[in-house]
């Protein structure tokens, strides 16, 4: 593609094409990279860790890594998408120095792609100044948008990810039994799973958890996560040879507000809290590899990729549309190595760091689950048991506590003599707060205050605990309450 304009335009640099986008001459894209720019110790913060990750501020585009002209193109595609802008704004849209920014927009000026409209209120300088597009640019930008439609944070070296991700692993921990105690909130956990679970965080590799419905794996699962202590850099987005993927994502990486006195970062990068993503039966194959979007002709990343550095669950096991020896097979490579292997739109493939705590969770036979190869990859496998009849009172201790109904284990005690022994029902963690809950709708449609009462829990267990008969011939299936 060759840029319309000036002649100042010609000895910029070199002329606009598919190959001169992307950062300055990198290696070979893969798990090993070189060293990252810009890890900064400093005392007194956050930062002081030992080899704590923490990703300078670029003050010149070759620290940023990116080139000045894919740089033009992310401020040429902000003020097209918004019609005009400050430059203070096109700043905060890239995630970039607004000293940097200002050279960019000048350079875009000089080249007469964008023009000053007015001033933007209080405040002098370029900054402040509302720039639009003109009709010099109308070719380029065409150009620019076949390619990709990418409007965002200005997206960070493939190999600087790399490179944080070892920094900020997520093996090796020290988590102790008193460390994790404070840690699960109000569920009721047994010794039995904290030292099941303990070892297995602290080796970062993977763990299989089995067991029947509705007793905490998935709670489980989410309480770990918070036994990570500090926090982690997530990058806005990534730049692969030419293409961007996006990496954060709102839905899972929490991020975490700047204390004052904090020392300053590359804002392409959001601190965050280590991540937790859950997928469950809706997961595909497909889901596990770069997203493409031929429309917007970017990617967005992986699940596992965005639960680098923290915790993935692969919850319901066994339920999901693809066989479980597909998706057993799936992750055997990344268990083992530590690296995964994504394919490009283009046939290409790429290795990227499997940094990745991994739990599976099934309510499911695990003998018709998995085979010995998988076993020998998971090393840790816990069985989550049901509780027994002191741990139900205490698990309806606490969710009475939490929606503000009197606890009474007199009426506990009801329940379980007329509800559970004759019937010889199982015990599930999930009951008293499903229960509860119908308690509380069914009182509040009465008009009544909710409480432990014998009727109303008579009336929640009618609704809830229900048992459909397959029919013997054509007729209607038989529902009925145990």
């Amino acid at each position: 593609m060759e840029r319309r304009g000036p002649p100042e335009a010609d000895r910029r640099g070199p002329p606009a094409g598919p190959d001169r986008r992307g950062a300055a001459p990198a290696p070979q894209q893969g798990y090993v990279g070189p060293e990252r720019r810009g890890v900064r110790r400093t005392d007194g913060s956050d930062a002081s860790a030992t080899n704590r990750f923490w990703p300078a501020q670029p003050k010149t585009l070759q620290e940023s890594g990116l080139n000045a002209t894919f740089v033009e193109e992310l401020v040429l595609k902000a003020i097209f998408f918004a019609g005009e802008m400050r430059g203070m704004d096109v700043a905060t849209r890239l995630q970039l120095p607004s000293a940097l920014v200002d050279e960019v927009i000048e350079g875009l000026r000089r080249q007469k792609y964008i023009d000053i409209r007015g001033g933007g209120g209080s405040g002098v300088g370029r900054s402040t100044m509302i720039y639009q597009l003109t009709t010099f640019v109308t070719d380029v930008l065409r150009q620019i948008l076949d390619r990709n439609r990418y409007n965002g944070p200005a997206p960070v070296p493939f190999n600087e990810w790399v490179a944080a991700v070892k920094q900020q692993t997520v093996r090796g921990n020290r988590i102790t039994r008193h460390r994790m105690q404070d840690k699960f909130g109000d569920l009721i956990i047994r010794d039995y799973i904290f030292d099941g679970i303990g070892p297995a965080m602290n080796s970062g590799r993977a763990i299989f958890f089995y067991g029947p419905p509705g007793n905490g794996k998935t709670a489980i699962c989410q309480g770990m996560v918070n036994c990570y202590e500090g926090d982690i850099f997530v990058p806005h987005a990534l730049l692969v040879d030419d293409f961007v993927v996006k990496m954060f994502d709102a839905n899972i990486h929490r991020a975490v507000e700047d204390e004052p006195g904090m020392p300053s970062y590359d804002r392409r990068w959001v601190r965050c809290r280590r991540p937790l993503v859950v997928v469950g039966g809706e997961l595909t194959l497909e889901m596990l590899d770069l997203v493409y979007t031929p429309e917007v002709k970017y990617y967005e990343a992986p699940f596992q990729m965005k639960a680098s550095n923290g915790m993935l669950l692969i919850d319901d096991f066994g339920r999901q549309k693809v066989s479980p020896k597909d998706l057993l097979n799936r992750w055997i490579v990344p268990l083992e190595s530590d690296v995964d292997i994504l394919t490009l739109h283009t046939g290409k493939k790429l290795q990227v760091p499997f940094d990745v705590f991994a739990a599976f969770s099934t309510n499911l036979d695990p003998s018709a689950l998995v085979d010995d190869a998988f076993l020998r990859r998971v090393r840790y496998k816990l069985e989550v048991q049901r509780p027994d009849e002191e741990q139900f009172h205490e698990i309806f201790q606490v969710m009475c506590r939490k929606r503000g109904v009197p606890y009474d284990a007199r009426a506990v005690d009801y329940l379980i003599d007329e509800h559970y022994r004759p019937h010889h029902r199982p015990f599930a963690a999930c009951q008293p707060r499903d229960l509860l809950d119908q308690v509380i709708d069914m009182a509040n449609y009465q008009g009544q205050t909710p409480r432990l009462d014998p009727a109303l829990l008579d009336a929640a267990v009618r609704s809830y605990f229900v048992r459909f008969d397959k029919p013997a011939d054509s007729s209607p299936t038989a529902a009925s309450a145990r």
